[in-house]
């Protein structure tokens, strides 16, 4: 997969709609706002041109929505009830809503500054988030929606601490973006450090139903240099992220021999 996406291609968001009406609308709306595919620009911009992280655009948002659907799904299906539902009585509908809608929008702050783009998020995404749920839902439900999908966004920064499922599984998708078409700017670059090699050996995440837990998350790497990602990133993502209890871990290098990313390192 290439990193990022060819400026002149507009990329559309694909989600699994199922029988889900109302996030199909959401979708439609979302791949027709032209303020919200202009930050995504923006953001993308500030990530890969001046701040030389990866890729953050687009592209990103569309695989951390898509992760982010498929692990509340199989939770759900192994009788795993979602905040939404538990707290204010509404369906799975609602929580697939706040789950999509939090992953497209959860960096909407970095399109100002990486610093504190979590709390930069709630203050662009919320007239946003009240333009894609207009006319849908009565007056409450649009307001405890909004709060939801808004605590999903701030939940997902380094100290944050989810209160419901569902920023627990926002939190934990944005983390799962990490296979090497994604995140080798680095090291492609000429960076060779344990972020960029690590990052380039990552080949592929799955995301499974579990045997011992409702859900098994597969990372297979070509070298073992990625177990850095793990350790260290989604780790520290999954940890107090309220999921622990239903997500288990594990990943393979491919192959008898580590595929070799560098010749030489020097102090």
């Amino acid at each position: 997969m290439e990193r990022r996406e060819d400026k002149n291609e507009r990329i559309e968001i694909r989600l699994p709609v199922r029988h889900n009406p109302i996030l199909q609308k959401v979708v439609d709306r979302v791949n027709a706002d032209e303020e919200l595919y202009a930050l995504w620009t923006a953001i993308n911009v500030n990530a890969l041109e001046r701040l030389g992280m990866t890729d953050h655009g687009p592209v990103h948002f569309q695989i951390v929505s898509n992760i982010a659907l498929r692990m509340l799904r199989l939770l759900g299906d192994r009788g795993v009830e979602s905040s939404v539902v538990k707290d204010h009585g509404m369906t799975a509908a609602e929580a697939e809503l706040i789950v999509v809608l939090a992953s497209l929008l959860h960096d909407l702050g970095m399109s100002i500054q990486r610093p504190d783009h979590e709390l930069l998020s709630l203050i662009v995404a919320q007239p946003i988030i009240d333009r894609f749920l207009e006319g849908l839902y009565p007056v409450r439900e649009r307001a405890i929606l909004r709060s939801e999908i808004l605590h999903a966004i701030i939940s997902h920064r380094s100290d944050g601490r989810p209160m419901t499922l569902e920023a627990g599984i926002v939190r934990v998708a944005d983390a799962l973006d990490m296979t090497k078409g994604r995140s080798r700017i680095g090291f492609e670059a000429g960076v060779v450090n344990i972020h960029s090699i690590s990052a380039a050996s990552i080949e592929q995440v799955e995301i499974l139903e579990g045997a011992d837990k409702p859900m098994h998350i597969h990372v297979r790497m070509s070298n073992s240099a990625g177990i850095f990602q793990l350790d260290e990133l989604l780790k520290d993502k999954l940890r107090g992220s309220g999921l622990e209890k239903y997500v288990e871990v594990a990943a393979e290098v491919e192959g008898e021999t580590e595929k070799s990313l560098f010749k030489e390192f020097k102090l």
